[in-house]
């Protein structure tokens, strides 16, 4: 969701990934965008699904989850922290949805 912020795509989003319990692929996934998207939201969910491996293992290797990093997120929260390197604050592809999204 923060890349597709990042990107300009949309000013809110929510994403909801529902999966299986045996299969890996996300069983649906979900887009809000609180009416503030800026392509059609299906186009959105196409740039998810091409973009993001939302395979539980593809997530942990992506983040670096087996990293021990969780002392410092124990004080303060995990989400929107400038203050430590945190994967999943990175917009690392924004760039890239940006272009694909409005052709720039």
């Amino acid at each position: 969701a923060k890349n597709l912020v990042a990107a300009g795509i949309a000013d809110r989003v929510e994403i909801q990934v529902s999966y299986v319990i045996g299969v890996a692929r996300p069983l649906s996934v979900c887009i809000e965008t609180y009416g503030t998207e800026k392509i059609d939201r299906q186009k959105i969910k196409e740039l998810i699904e091409k973009h993001f491996d939302l395979r539980p293992a593809a997530i942990i290797k992506h983040l670096d989850l087996r990293r021990p990093i969780y002392r410092q997120t124990a004080a303060y929260g995990h989400f929107g922290r400038t203050d430590i390197d945190l994967p999943w604050e990175k917009t690392d592809k924004a760039e890239m949805l940006r272009k694909e999204a409005f052709g720039q």
